[in-house]
């Protein structure tokens, strides 16, 4: 066909796939970036067997956007968050900043605690069940931003615990030092690796410090044995599964639209994976994700 028609083809949404016989939930996604509205999502994903969503906040703006519409819909919780990108955006002006607004006037170490606080406040109401993505991302990070990154980061761990929500690690090429940086200021009793990306040594360190680990559509990627690696030695009771839609759309489909309903390609290849049936699978991702979450 033609390569126009090709592209067109790429980026429109993927078929459903076959529903799961037995119900789980997507621990990671954000709905305020995909196409399509809250209760069309809801109703796609339950469609397959997707019966709970964990909405998860990035900035000030999108964690107030995750608890308004948790408190809304039974089969939605939420995190809040700022994401690691963000404390550097606020505090430098970084333009890399995770903010879909862009880059705005630097408002320094004030403009962080500012933004922490209403965090904090956010994190306290019922209907938000974690605290995250928080964490380190060093993909394009200078010093100075890691230094913003790492006083975010110190500080969304005490939040969870004060508030007794989990905790959702966002960890970009950044293994050591947020392991440090956990083992310095103490984990909450429930702390979530989100879109898991080390390897099986990290995955044994994880596990001895109960750690959930979350897999995404990468653990179908080509190039990802050694997430496959890992979750073949994660314990079964640690796992859980995710699509952090849009992004990471799982092989066959990488490249065009994630979106919840699309948790059952990847359940079948973790599946596969483990070894174990499908309907074992998705029931330990069940009952683990409730139980990290507390709901």
């Amino acid at each position: 066909m033609p390569a126009s028609s090709e592209k067109t083809v790429e980026k429109t949404a993927p078929p459903l796939p076959e529903p799961l016989r037995v119900p789980v939930a997507d621990s990671h996604t954000h709905l305020d970036m995909q196409s399509g509205t809250v209760e069309e999502a809801l109703a796609k994903a339950a469609s397959v067997g997707v019966t709970t969503l964990v909405q998860v906040g990035c900035d000030v703006k999108g964690s107030r956007w995750a608890a308004e519409t948790a408190a809304r819909y039974d089969a939605i919780h939420a995190t809040v968050a700022l994401h690691p990108n963000e404390a550097p955006r606020i505090v430098h002006g970084d333009p890399d900043g995770w903010s879909r607004q862009g880059a705005r006037t630097p408002g320094g170490e004030t403009a962080l605690d500012e933004a922490l606080a209403e965090i904090d406040r956010l994190a306290g109401l019922p209907h938000v069940r974690g605290v995250g993505e928080t964490g380190l991302d060093y993909f394009r990070t200078g010093p100075e931003g890691k230094a913003a990154q790492e006083k975010s980061f110190r500080a969304h761990i005490e939040i969870a615990k004060r508030h007794g929500k989990a905790l959702v690690i966002h960890d970009r090429d950044a293994h050591a030092d947020v392991l440090r940086v956990l083992k310095e200021e103490g984990a909450p009793e429930r702390t979530v690796f989100h879109c898991y990306s080390g390897d099986a040594e990290m995955a044994e360190l994880c596990a001895s410090a109960g750690y959930f680990m979350s897999f995404a559509g990468t653990v179908t990627f080509k190039n990802a044995q050694s997430l496959r690696d890992a979750l073949a030695v994660a314990p079964l009771e640690l796992v859980l599964v995710e699509t952090d839609a849009p992004f990471l759309t799982p092989a066959p489909y990488r490249g065009r639209p994630n979106a919840p309903y699309l948790i059952p390609v990847t359940v079948r290849a973790m599946a596969a994976v483990r070894g174990i049936d499908e309907d074992a699978l998705a029931s330990a991702l069940a009952a683990n994700t409730a139980r990290a979450f507390g709901y």
